[in-house]
């Protein structure tokens, strides 16, 4: 399960009426909660936030947390 499906499994957020919201197929909700290869765009990113209801700069920490930027050398 990727870091979305375990935010939105701890929220008890239904994913096929998140995505329904954001405009997403139910294939597509499906592969960013579950497929640790696929890639969450800015754009799904902002409207998943906005269908169940939280600011998206929270959904972007919760999501990203740990990214950081390269050493310098």
């Amino acid at each position: 399960m990727t870091k979305l499906g375990l935010y939105l499994a701890q929220r008890s957020v239904n994913k096929a009426e998140a995505g329904r919201k954001a405009g997403l197929t139910k294939a597509r909700m499906n592969d960013l909660t579950q497929n640790e290869r696929s890639h969450l765009r800015a754009t799904e990113l902002y409207l998943i936030a906005i269908a169940i209801g939280v600011n998206p700069c929270e959904l972007l920490e919760v999501l990203y947390n740990d990214v950081e930027l390269p050493k310098e050398e």
